[in-house]
Parts: structure tokens; C-alpha cells; sequence
């Protein structure tokens, strides 16, 4: 998405973090144990060895921090967010004895029987798996079928994020961060915030933006909008909540529900639910929106006039 500023040394333990989680009740944990099993020969410091070997990739060019060595080190720094369906924990992979460093948003998809599966039958309209038994258990929501979805939930973000990725790169108008690696249902994206403190940044819905700035959000969320709309898909579940502001830039992220507006009989009714989430809260600071004109051409560049 953009080269970053710095790669010095980051510190975390101990030390008090700004959290942005979707269940306000909930208690931050320190850290957690690795998602992945730990090979026995363990690195001297750090939790494990990267995990990048046997991953699934991101898009190429990739960006000069992703750390590609063998020698590179995992070390969990702590929970950034709690959801319905993941947990998100951040993550310094770094080369020992160098400034070789990345941080990374790790998502981790929760199993069968701890996800919320209330709100996928929407979503999963349009999506198809290539055997029909696969394609009951995921309708009649057996244990092997909530497995299946989760696995489609990551492996649909982790597509998504590259689609969306390459598209930024070439035309500046969608900002999303770059997808690093995918193995089962952990999903390792690139941190966005201040890879020195570990602070995430803000969500939309908390920041406070002058007349001007708040202007040029709008625009680059309509712009962002209008690429998805091309590409024939919707966010599916876009909200201040799930956008982010960093130097300027709005960010989108969450994107597991991505919906392909095409082979989904309710695309368009996600790009409209998409299009009002976000309008309201820009006209709630004061912004005029005709948020109809806005749908109907997004539909039209969609392909669904």
C-alpha cells in the first residue's frame, strides 16, 4: 500500500495500548500462545520461526518490508481486536540483530463451534464449492460444513485484499493493506498504524476531521466505492467501524463478506446497504450527500443497469 516511515526496534510488553474491539465488554488478554504449532527448535528470542514457508503469498511486486528470510522470527505482541468471527493480534516478524522488521495484523478465524454464523447465508449467495457434499454441509451448517465456511471466509478476504491491493497500486483510488501470507485460517496482513508504539489507527468513526478534510474522505470513499463497483463486487458490511484513517488515507478492512454483485441475486442491495452505512455518517458532520444518485450509478458501473 505505501513504503513506511520507520522499522526501528518496538517494544510492546508491559506497556499500555490503544484497543479498538467490536465487543466493548470485552477483557484484553496478554499474549497468547501461536495459532500455528511451534517447530521444537525454537529461535532464542521471539515466539517462532516465520511462518511465511508453506504460506499462501500476497500479490507481487511485493513491498520491500514484507520479510521473506527464513531466519525471520514471530513474536506476539497482544490482542488489537475481538470479533464475531476472528481475533485479531499484532505481530513483529523480524531478522534477529537487524532493523529488518515488519509489523503484521494477524486474523485468526475462529472454529465451527465458537463463530456466529447468523449473518452467512447472504453473503454465501453466489459462492459455490466444487462438490455437492461440501455444498450441504456448509447449507445445513454440520461441524464440517462451519469449517468449510470458515476456511471460505479467510481464503475470501485473503483474495479480496490482493485484488483490491494491485488495483490501489495501479490507480490510487482503493487503499487496503497488503495481504502477506494465508495458512488455513490465519490470515497475516500488513499492521496499519505506527510501527514504532504498536497503536492502530483510528477508525473512521473516531476521528475529527475539519470541513475540508471530511470533504476529502467522502471523495476518496466514493472513489474506493466506485473501484469495487468496476470490479463487480461490494464490501458487504461497509461502516466507519470498518474503515480506517491513516496519513491522510482512508483504509478499508473486514473484507471476509465481500459479495460478488453478479452471481449474488442481492448485489445491488449490498452496494446500496454499503453506500447508506457510510453516508449517514458523513451527513450526521455536516456533509450534503445525495446518497440515491450515488447508487444508481454504482449500479450502473457495476453492471446491474
Amino acid at each position: 500500500m505505501r513504503e513506511h516511515d520507520s522499522y526501528g526496534s518496538t517494544t510492546m510488553r508491559g506497556k499500555r495500548r490503544k484497543f479498538d474491539d467490536d465487543d466493548p465488554t470485552f477483557v484484553k488478554r496478554g499474549r497468547i500462545e501461536p495459532a500455528l504449532q511451534e517447530d521444537p527448535d525454537l529461535p532464542e528470542e521471539g515466539d517462532r520461526w516465520s511462518t511465511w514457508d508453506g504460506a499462501l503469498h500476497g500479490p507481487e511486486p511485493r513491498p520491500d518490508w514484507v520479510r521473506t528470510e527464513y531466519g525471520a522470527v514471530d513474536t506476539e505482541l497482544g490482542m488489537l481486536k475481538t470479533g464475531k468471527e476472528a481475533d485479531v493480534f499484532l505481530v513483529r516478524r523480524a531478522i534477529p540483530g537487524t532493523d529488518k522488521i515488519s509489523m503484521l495484523a494477524a486474523k485468526r478465524y475462529r472454529d465451527g463451534d465458537h463463530r456466529m454464523f447468523h449473518r452467512d447465508a447472504g453473503y454465501l449467495e453466489g459462492r459455490r464449492v466444487r462438490r455437492s457434499r461440501e455444498m450441504r454441509a456448509m447449507t445445513n451448517r454440520t461441524s464440517f460444513g462451519k469449517e468449510m465456511i470458515s476456511g471460505q471466509w479467510s481464503a475470501a478476504e485473503f483474495g479480496a485484499l490482493g485484488r483490491l491491493w494491485e488495483i490501489g497500486q495501479e490507480s490510487g483510488l482503493v487503499c487496503v493493506p497488503y495481504p502477506v501470507q494465508l495458512i488455513g485460517t490465519e490470515l497475516m496482513m500488513e499492521f496499519i498504524g505506527d510501527w514504532e508504539t504498536g497503536e492502530a489507527a483510528p477508525r473512521l468513526a473516531q476521528v475529527r476531521v475539519d470541513p475540508d478534510q471530511l470533504a476529502d474522505l467522502w471523495r476518496q470513499m466514493t472513489d474506493a466505492l466506485s473501484v469495487l463497483a468496476r470490479a463487480q463486487v461490494a464490501h458487504g458490511d461497509l461502516s466507519p467501524y470498518n474503515t480506517m484513517v491513516h496519513a491522510g488515507r482512508l483504509v478499508m478492512i473486514d473484507l471476509p463478506q465481500i459479495v460478488d454483485v453478479i452471481a449474488n441475486p442481492r448485489g445491488g442491495e449490498f452496494i446500496a446497504r454499503d453506500v447508506r452505512n457510510v453516508a449517514g455518517w458523513f451527513r450526521s458532520r455536516g456533509l450534503t450527500i445525495d446518497e440515491d444518485e450515488l447508487i444508481e450509478r454504482l449500479h450502473f458501473e457495476a453492471g446491474l443497469r
